[in-house]
């Protein structure tokens, strides 16, 4: 069996899309009857062993993603790799590709809809854009033979736009990179944090919808026995005295590290489709305090962290006071086992798998073996 996947979200410092298809590639190599290939945006025409890139526009201010502008080679080279099944993992010029790729082979073509692109515009652009780009996802989605959804949340929306063939599809996480074995003892020295300072932590860009307002205006409530750490590119230069930041993209390992040496996430997200941060998170073992929106509202289960009123500080801070006023270890410890029980990638996958199977055949997968 031959999965061959295509999507525009990828990018040296992209997130959640790209950690998904690496982590497939990962798990599904172990089964030598099955092969993937993944087809991305590139500087230039290029392959190495199963990855192959077509050039594309390089988007400014875009952290390295690059947009396709036409269709034809995405689709020839799909249909090149002659593939049992198609993914396509963005709503543009990629997918269409492999609807026709799809046509042309006489294959299933699945699509992964990983980001909730109306809502994002429409934030931006208005309510009359966030129309218009309700119609075309929905023309576009019924047009799969599987549409995929991170979130039920996710799901929901795709099923009221009129898209019925949706099954929820959630990411997972790397179980022995974010542990909390990664604790690090020195990790606040080394940033100057005092080691009494209740820290908290968020990852990511500052985009509009990670509302990083938020969670600095929550800091200057807090005060000064709460210290946050913010990793990502774009970060604000102005901030309090009781937060620190890392303005720059950081890699999964440093990451990783932060995540297990701080004592809880602050996320204050509400267009979250997986929040794959805060499972990181939890898999390092400390507890999330987080906007009761999006696919954090379905993720962050009662015990593993607390979930507060979107877009308001005073809620975010009472909800922080209220878990640090609790047993945060215990909090942290649950909240590792739920991502073992739930989010592990084998078992993801395995459940994939079995999804593309049927697609293909109507018959049970083959069996994964155990990861060691």
């Amino acid at each position: 069996m031959h999965i061959a996947d295509v999507t525009m979200f990828y990018a040296p410092a992209s997130g959640g899309v790209r950690t998904y298809l690496q982590a497939k590639q990962h798990v599904f190599s172990r089964l030598p009857q099955l092969r993937t290939s993944l087809l991305v945006p590139g500087a230039e025409r290029d392959s190495l062993g199963d990855h192959y890139t077509l050039p594309a526009l390089h988007l400014p201010l875009g952290q390295g993603y690059r947009f396709p502008l036409r269709g034809a080679a995405w689709r020839d080279t799909l249909i090149g790799l002659q593939p049992d099944l198609l993914e396509a993992g963005d709503p543009y010029v990629t997918a269409w590709a492999a609807l026709a790729a799809g046509q042309r082979l006489g294959v299933p073509v699945v699509g992964f809809y990983h980001s909730d692109l109306p809502r994002l515009m429409g934030d931006r652009f208005g309510r009359h854009v966030e129309k218009r780009l309700i119609r075309y996802v929905a023309n576009l989605y019924r047009q799969f033979d599987s549409v995929l959804a991170p979130c039920n949340a996710m799901a929901n929306r795709l099923r009221d736009w009129g898209v019925d063939n949706v099954r929820v599809q959630p990411l997972g996480v790397d179980l022995a990179r974010f542990n909390p074995q990664q604790r690090d003892a020195t990790f606040r020295q080394t940033l100057g944090i005092s080691r009494n300072k209740k820290l908290l932590i968020f990852v990511g860009r500052n985009s509009r919808e990670k509302n990083i307002d938020i969670l600095l205006s929550t800091m200057r409530l807090l005060g000064g026995d709460y210290h946050l750490l913010l990793m990502g590119p774009g970060m604000p230069h102005h901030i309090a005295s009781n937060v620190t930041i890392v303005n720059r993209c950081c890699g999964a390992y440093e990451v990783a590290k932060a995540l297990a040496s701080s004592d809880a996430l602050l996320h204050a997200g509400t267009r979250e489709t997986f929040g794959l941060i805060a499972q990181e998170a939890m898999a390092s073992g400390i507890p999330v305090v987080a906007a009761r929106a999006g696919a954090l509202a379905e993720n962050v289960p009662l015990g593993a962290g607390i979930l507060c009123r979107p877009l308001d500080p005073v809620a975010m801070a009472e909800a922080c006071v209220a878990l640090f006023s609790n047993d945060i270890a215990a909090s942290g410890h649950h909240a590792r086992r739920h991502v073992e029980r739930h989010f592990n990638w084998d078992g993801v996958m395995h459940s994939l798998l079995e999804h593309y199977q049927f697609l293909c055949h109507g018959s049970q997968p083959y069996a994964l073996p155990q990861h060691r």
